[in-house]
């Protein structure tokens, strides 16, 4: 439920979609085979993993895994079985469709995923046995689809997005004749309208359910509460199950108000519509519902402040026998996030964002200071057998995701994958290092900064400063398909990553010292850092260029405006009108500090376009259609006030894509057309 803000006409207008595409398809087959460097076309080569997921028995590990072909701009997902030691390897489906959402069997001997296949009109629940030789077999046929599953006992726990109060025949009725009609409209009276690239129908509401695993029966279990659980974000952070199945906990808006939420935790009993509220003195957002294995304690996460997403979300312990809770994490000046609990139900391991990096803690439920397990790289999931043996998913900035086994005692890893050794073998990649400076207030700032592959500090090299999003979304030391540092760095750049103030993973103080002004400091940070590389001897300060996407979006419009030492700038998704930004699925500012009609001057302070008299710096504009976070209309306006003032900008805009650039042709032509608009007002390479 963290509402996690990322805050973050066509190219040429004798052009199309589809002739973009085609030139995109070519670039990714006809890019130059000697190439060793980490190219966009050697990222699009690789398979994504995702989150890993191990038997109760410790026994076998499954994970998604994506390939994407730019023939037909797909990507195609299976899940692939591996054992913890490394010596077993293997897709388990190979349907074609899309599958994931893998979870195990309490016997570890099947594993349950979502699919939808065949004649399915929506994803649906399928069992595969682990064990012996065997095809998946369909669970669900719920018209609605499913998602978010957990496998309790003997039922699997699920979530849709139903009509409430009809049966499943009428919601299947209702959603063929929608599919049948030609009508193009959508109508609402209340928020929420969209989320992130979907319009969310006002008629419907996300709810949990459980099927049984031998007869099929299906079963409410929020509906009858009269609570839903969030209109658009629910998923397997929005409820549990106790492993007796007496309890379920989930999360709904005890205000029933998308202006005005009060995000609570409520615990129901299987078949019982009296839900009870164990939350309610908390004002800020409870979420993350988590029971102990042996079923006496929840534990939750809380924050304190209304309307600020990245408050620091402490860990909660809520007894189940006396019904009480009590804050474990109070003096932790770090968020408490991918929890899972040990076996011996004395404590949690987490995936922490940590100064710039995501590590796996351990955090005691009875007070004691929370422990690092890990410490280089990067952590971003993990999961445990009942027998301790704890699964990772690990990435850096060098190697792309891959799994890994932690021992918890001393945090060393062992890789039980070989997934893009293929693609990564006689690859040539450059170093990376943090580096600190002192920004704003003279505080310390952490930086990441990479370099070219052969890079000879005796030389001078061009600077790409990246932005990053949110603005409260740390640069960890990950693999970033999106906007790869390495891939830049191949260019010819030196190329970095600050964790300006507002950051996550440095205190709760740093990151809302940028609330409501969210520019000062920033700002500052951001010229600092641009004097820390002119004064370094192998930075070229003639040859600068900056940019970032959403929150990073919004800065860089900002320095369109002010003082920079930068020879162009690439705006990608930006929150560049503050007014218009009403827009949005998620609205700045409004809960916490009040609508802009209240007071004006905090909005006309903030917003970009107020800026645009001195707007004279080239820049490089990028946008999706389908961005309802950030919607595509900011970056029209910026576009007409630079082409109105006369200053050299080019707009890229996808009619396929929402606040991310997510299809393998887009993002191919995406990054060639970056290449040549830094080109041309910086050239790569060293001097």
């Amino acid at each position: 439920m963290n509402r996690l803000v990322l805050l973050l006409i066509i190219l040429f207008f004798s052009g199309t979609a589809a002739n973009s595409s085609v030139f995109a398809t070519s670039n990714l087959h006809d890019h130059n085979e000697n190439d060793t460097t980490l190219s966009v076309e050697k990222i699009w080569e690789m398979k994504r993993i995702g989150n890993p997921v191990i038997s109760p028995d410790g026994k076998w590990v499954v994970a998604p895994v994506t390939r994407y072909t730019a023939e037909d701009d797909k990507a195609h997902t299976d899940l692939w079985l591996f054992n913890p030691e490394g010596t077993v390897e293997r897709a388990l489906t190979r349907h074609g469709s899309a599958d994931g959402q893998p979870v195990f069997s309490p016997d570890g001997k099947h594993l349950a995923f979502v699919s939808r296949r065949d004649d399915d009109s929506a994803a649906q629940i399928y069992l595969l046995p682990i064990n012996e030789p065997g095809e998946a077999v369909r669970l669900t046929d719920v018209p609605t689809g499913t998602s978010a599953p957990k496998w309790v006992g003997e039922h699997i726990y699920f979530v849709s997005f139903v009509y409430p109060g009809k049966s499943w025949d009428e919601m299947k009725k209702k959603l063929d004749a929608n599919r049948a009609s030609h009508l193009a409209a959508h109508t609402w009276n209340r928020l929420p309208f969209s989320s992130w690239d979907r319009w969310l129908d006002e008629e419907r509401e996300n709810h949990l359910y459980r099927v049984h695993v031998k007869n099929g029966n299906v079963e409410p279990i929020t509906e009858p509460t009269g609570w839903e659980l969030p209109r658009s974000s629910a998923g397997t952070g929005s409820y549990d199950v106790a492993p007796d199945e007496s309890l379920v906990a989930f999360v709904t808006d005890t205000n029933r108000d998308d202006l005005d939420q009060k995000v609570d935790i409520y615990i129901v009993r299987p078949g019982s519509s009296n839900a009870r509220n164990i939350t309610e003195a908390n004002a800020g957002v409870d979420s993350n519902p988590l029971f102990s294995p042996n079923g006496r304690y929840l534990a939750f996460t809380s924050q304190r402040i209304r309307g600020f997403y990245a408050d620091t979300r402490r860990l909660n312990i809520y007894d189940v026998r006396n019904e009480s809770s009590r804050e474990v994490t109070t003096d932790w000046d770090r968020s408490a996030d991918g929890l899972i609990w040990a076996p011996d139900n004395r404590g949690l391991y987490g995936t922490i964002d940590d100064a710039g990096t995501r590590r796996v803690y351990h955090i005691r439920i009875d007070g004691r200071e929370p422990m690092p397990v890990t410490e280089a790289t990067d952590f971003p999931s993990i999961a445990i057998s009942n027998n301790g043996t704890l699964v990772a998913l690990n990435h850096s900035f060098l190697y792309p995701p891959r799994i890994v086994t932690i021992n918890p005692r001393n945090g060393q890893t062992n890789r039980i994958d070989t997934i893009n050794d293929d693609v990564m073998e006689g690859i040539e990649l450059g170093t990376y290092e943090s580096v600190t400076y002192q920004g704003a207030n003279g505080q310390d700032i952490q930086m990441w900064v990479h370099f070219p592959p052969g890079f000879d500090s005796s030389k001078k090299y061009p600077l790409i400063l990246l932005i990053h999003g949110g603005p409260h979304s740390g640069i960890t030391d990950g693999f970033h398909f999106r906007w790869n540092a390495q891939t830049f760095a191949s260019w010819g750049y030196v190329t970095a990553w600050h964790n300006f103030h507002g950051s996550s993973g440095f205190g709760q103080d740093f990151t809302d010292s940028i609330n409501p002004d969210w520019i000062s400091k920033p700002y500052e940070d951001t010229m600092k850092a641009a004097e820390w590389f002119m004064n370094q001897s192998w930075i070229d300060s003639d040859r600068m260029v900056a940019g970032g996407a959403s929150y990073g979006g919004y800065l860089s419009s900002v320095i369109l405006g002010k003082e920079h030492p930068f020879n162009t700038l690439l705006i990608h998704a930006p929150v560049y009108n503050l007014y218009s930004q009403l827009a949005a699925d998620f609205a700045v500012h409004t809960v916490r500090f009040g609508h802009y009609w209240e007071d004006p001057s905090l909005y006309k302070s903030l917003s970009p376009h107020y800026f645009a008299g001195n707007f004279d710096t080239p820049a490089l504009l990028t946008h999706g259609q389908l961005d309802y976070r950030v919607p595509v209309g900011q970056i029209f306006e910026l576009f007409r006030t630079l082409q109105s003032r006369n200053v050299d900008s080019r707009l890229i805009y996808f009619e396929n894509e929402n606040h991310w650039i997510l299809r393998a042709n887009n993002s191919i032509y995406w990054y060639n057309q970056v290449r040549e608009w830094f080109g041309k007002y910086a050239e790569p390479g060293p001097k």
